[in-house]
This record gives C-alpha cells, structure tokens and sequence, in this order.
C-alpha cells in the first residue's frame, strides 16, 4: 500500500513502481481531497495525520489484509508511522521516504498560528466553492512546477498533472483538481514527545530512505531522535541517504528502488 504526500496524488509513485521487480504489486491510493478522489465537505477540515490513520485502516479492513506492507512518502510516510505505531501487530514493514515521522509544531507556534490558519481556510472554502480559477495546460505546469520549489522537475510536473488537474468548462482550459483547504491542514500538530511515544510502539521491519537535499526542518535532530526511538523495537533497522530533492523517489527512482527491492526480498 503506498501512500503519496500532501497535496500530490497517486501519480506520485508512476516512476518508482515499474523499476521494483514484477513479483510485487502495489495499490496506490489518491488520498481525500487529492488527485482524482473526493474532496471533504463544506465545513470539514482536514487533519491529514490523523484522518490518515482512519482512512489506511478503512482500506486495510476492506481488503481483509491480516499484514499490512506500508509505502509512504512525505505525509504518507507520517501517516504510515501512525498506522504502525498504532497497530503493531498488523504492519509487516514500512518504507518511508524523506520522512521520520509527522511534522512538530512547538506550543507557542501552534498557539500564534491557529488564528491565521482558520481565516484561511474559510478564505480557501469559499474560492473551493465558488469560483475556482482555470489555467492553460502550460500555465498549469509552471505553476505547479514552481511551487514546489525546486523539488520537482518539469517531467515530474506533469506526471503528478494527470491527476492533479482537471478539464475546465472552458475550452482547453485547467483546474486543480485538489482541495485548496489542504495548504492550511495545520491544525492539530503532534508534539515531540507525543512522536516518541508512537515510535516506540513500531516493531514491524523499517526502512528509512532520507534525500540528500530533501524536506527542511526547523529542528533538523528531531529526525535522527525518532529514527532512534523506532530502532528499539523494530525488527529490523535500515537507514540510507540518496541524493535528491524531497521528490527523489519521482525525479530519480532508479535510486530508490534498488534500496526497496533489496528491503522486501529481505523480508522474503
């Protein structure tokens, strides 16, 4: 089961999943409000982490899977990590991808931005409802290739536009097919301790892919303490570094797939 990060979609995984060998099949999922699937309601916010954990386990129970094998990069790693940590058990391994675990957030800042955050969301439901703007195919492209800030390249661009734009009423004309309600789905952030406490609930086998020029953080150890706390309980361990940008998994599989072929024959 893979699971893409926020405000990208299924696409995301288009380039990685062919290099992996022919034995092992992949479900990619466009989660809620992105790529082609549903968006929430009016008046329904998304607390991505933790409606990820219900969502996971909502596909893992339809599917009748007794062992889940987890694949998350960015915000489907974090989603990942919860799933593991909350049911043990029931993950075989996980592989994740530029991330350790969800984004911290200290009190104070939470506390400074929940304001900001809420007005913005209305702002951004009303534009979801309303009026949503069109573009042309290239426009679309460089507007999504610039705001991920030098992550993506153009052909990554237009790989996660398959399914992140739709055709608009107007001929030869585009809209975003994700929620606009995503950018602001910063409510409700774990604190660290929090965080330490899931990551040593993790014992499924786990790999940790880390890019060379990937996600920032503004307490880059954080990423090292819970890669410590799950090394506890895992019952197996690996960490490695490519070089890439934080979509290295989209931009140049073929240094990624190795990694995860080797960590799943293991395991085999």
């Amino acid at each position: 089961m893979a699971l893409h990060g926020r405000q990208d979609n299924a696409g995301s995984f288009d380039t990685l999943i062919p290099l992996l060998p022919d034995d092992i099949s992949v479900l990619c999922v466009d989660m809620p409000g992105h790529g082609l699937s549903s968006h929430y309601p009016k008046g329904h916010y998304y607390y991505v982490y933790w409606d990820g954990i219900t969502l996971l386990r909502r596909i893992i129970k339809h599917f009748s899977w007794s062992k889940a094998k987890l694949l998350g990069h960015s915000l489907g790693g974090a989603i990942s990590f919860l799933y593991a940590a909350s049911y043990p058990d029931e993950v075989e391994f996980l592989i994740s991808i530029d991330i350790a675990g969800p984004s911290v957030k200290n009190i104070t800042e939470s506390a400074g931005i929940t304001g900001v955050t809420v007005d913005r969301f209305l702002k951004y439901e009303r534009l979801e409802f309303d009026s949503v703007p069109s573009y042309t195919y290239d426009e679309a492209l460089q507007i999504v290739e610039d705001a991920y800030q030098g992550s993506i390249t153009k052909e990554s661009a237009a790989i996660l536009m398959k399914r992140g734009t739709r055709p608009s009423s107007e001929p030869k004309r585009y809209c975003f097919s994700r929620d606009a309600r995503l950018k602001v789905s910063l409510l409700s952030m774990p604190s660290m301790d929090l965080l330490l406490a899931y990551a040593a609930k993790i014992t499924c086998a786990y790999l940790n892919i880390r890019a060379s020029n990937g996600l920032k953080y503004d307490r880059p150890e954080n990423y090292n303490e819970i890669l410590d706390h799950i090394k506890i309980g895992a019952k197996r361990f690996e960490y490695h570094e490519v070089e890439g940008t934080h979509h290295v998994h989209l931009n140049n599989p073929e240094r990624v797939a190795p990694l995860i072929a080797k960590f799943i024959s293991t395991e085999h």
